[in-house]
Formats: C-alpha cells, sequence, structure tokens
C-alpha cells in the first residue's frame, strides 16, 4: 500500500521489480483530492495519505514503460492500480522500403486521429492559417490521408479545395484514393524533385522530414522554391512520440538511452523556424508530442 511514500520510492519500486511482468499498488483514490495538488497531504479517518492526480500515474507508467489498467475500487478509500509492462520495442524487417508504412505494415494498425495530442493541436495550427476560396494543399507523406480527413472535419469548405497528396508507399495511395477519390495522388520519392502543376496555399508535412531517406533541409528548401505560392502557408508536424504495444510513448527512441533525448528534436525545429523567418513568415511552434511549426505570411 502506498501512503506518504515519496514519488521517488515509488519509481524505485519498479527498478526493484526488475523483469517483472506487472505490478499493482493500492493508493488513495485520486478522485478523493480533486483539486489539490501532487504530493499535498489528505487525512481520511486519521489516516494521512499523500495525493497524486490520475495524471500523475498515468505519466509514471508512460515513462517506465508500463501500461496503466482501469483503476479497480478496493476498501475504501483506496483504488488498485495496476501496470503491466509494455512488449519490447523491435524493429520490423520489410522486403520493400517503401512499403515500410504501407498498408499491411504495423504502422497501418495506428490512426493520428484517435489520438489528442495530434487532433487538438493540429487543430490549433490549422486555424492560424488563412486560405483562400479553393485553395491549393499538398500534403508531402499522407500515407492514408490522416491529415486530409481532419482537414475535411475542422473545415467542411475545403471539400472545395484541390488535394494533392505524395508519398512512396504503393499501399497506402490505394486506401487513400479509396477515402479522397476527389483528390489526386502522386507515387513518388520525395527526396527527388517533383512535378505537381501550380504551387499550392499551404503545404502540410507531419513526420516525414524525420525520416531516413530524406534530406529535410533540401526538401524544404524545394517546397518553397518550387511548391508554395509567395503568400502561401506551410505546417511541419514533428514527431516526438512513438507507438509501443498499442500504447503511445513520449519521445523519440534512442540508443543508450533510458528516456528520450531530445537534441535532434530541438535542432531541427530550431532551423526551421529560422528558415520561415527568413522566408518573411510568422512562426508559431506548438504541441507535445507531435511538435507543429507553423509558417504564415508576417
Amino acid at each position: 500500500m502506498v501512503r506518504t511514500e515519496s514519488l521517488l520510492e515509488i519509481v524505485k519500486l519498479f527498478e526493484q521489480a526488475g523483469a517483472a511482468a506487472a505490478i499493482e499498488l493500492d493508493v488513495l483514490d485520486p478522485d478523493r483530492g480533486a483539486g489539490r495538488y501532487a504530493g499535498e497531504v489528505v487525512d481520511i479517518d486519521g489516516v494521512s495519505y499523500v495525493h497524486r492526480p490520475f495524471r500523475v500515474w498515468v505519466d509514471l507508467a508512460e515513462r517506465l514503460g508500463f501500461r496503466l489498467s482501469t483503476p479497480r475500487p478496493i476498501e475504501a478509500p483506496l483504488v488498485r492500480l495496476r501496470f503491466e509492462r509494455l512488449a519490447t520495442e523491435a524493429s520490423v524487417a520489410v522486403d520493400d522500403p517503401a512499403e515500410k508504412y504501407g498498408a499491411s505494415s504495423e504502422f497501418a494498425r495506428t490512426t493520428k486521429l484517435e489520438e489528442p495530442g495530434f487532433v487538438i493541436d493540429f487543430a490549433e495550427a490549422l486555424d492560424r492559417v488563412e486560405l483562400p476560396e479553393r485553395p491549393r494543399i499538398l500534403d508531402l507523406g499522407v500515407n492514408t490521408g490522416d491529415e486530409l480527413a481532419l482537414m475535411l472535419a475542422l473545415r467542411p469548405s475545403l471539400r472545395e479545395a484541390t488535394f494533392v497528396g505524395v508519398d512512396r508507399s504503393t499501399s497506402a495511395l490505394a486506401k487513400a484514393r479509396e477515402r479522397f477519390p476527389f483528390a489526386t495522388f502522386v507515387e513518388a520519392d520525395l527526396d527527388q524533385p517533383l512535378e505537381l502543376g501550380e504551387p499550392f496555399d499551404l503545404v502540410v508535412t507531419i513526420a516525414t522530414l524525420q525520416s531516413p531517406s530524406i534530406d529535410d533541409r533540401a526538401l524544404l528548401r524545394r517546397v518553397f522554391q518550387r511548391h508554395l505560392t509567395p503568400t502561401g502557408a506551410v505546417i511541419l508536424g514533428v514527431p516526438n512520440c512513438r507507438i509501443v504495444d498499442g500504447e503511445q510513448r513520449y519521445g523519440a527512441r534512442m540508443k543508450n538511452f533510458r528516456q528520450p533525448e531530445l537534441g535532434l528534436l530541438i535542432k531541427d525545429v530550431a532551423f526551421y523556424r529560422k528558415y520561415l523567418q527568413q522566408h518573411a513568415r510568422q512562426v508559431f511552434v506548438t504541441g507535445k508530442n507531435y511538435l507543429f511549426v507553423t509558417g504564415v505570411p508576417a
């Protein structure tokens, strides 16, 4: 039972558990301290407990590589928390590198449309973009089109827009064409110059610039030189999360690091921000699990 132990002591309990598949803790029901701050003491029937909002337990599970099950009430005022260790992360080899994120990949089981950290933050980024009537919108690394679905849900008027999506996965694009028959999808490698016709009013690229096969600096330069109108906007989505055993975890996986190392992410975001400012864009950097670098005409 956890009563007044510090968070550091609780972390040590997890460390002492070693490779145990699951850990259970009986803790004060977080609802019994609603409105209090984490660490404040709550006295109930002469017994002292340290209050921790449910958010603390969720964060603890995520950072230590566990799945937190729904709390189960036991003898009041306690609930039982069960932490189940996530499966080990592993790279899945594919015969065709272009299909690493294809319709039959592990990636295809996920959808950004069910992640609050994507839906809410992308919606805020899109709110900053003013578009003309019947705009031209380009999505680089479109995959099956989740960003298009979200844009249409947020702005139904965009059904009058011209959408063009580019990706290297044949199977992902086939699914995108089923979902959005009115859009144009181009199968191509983004590390090569593209012929896409008239410039666009908005260019979106989510979790694509950090792909190992792409020179993100060169691609960003081509966007401004060839694919963006003089008053066009960009939304660059930089991933700061990964999916492990069905759970979203904060930060990218790094070799020899127990926790995420953010140096490369910060370097990339700083470059994008400076580049956009140099091209007369007002820049906003927002988000958490996805960092959105939004550039709009200054």
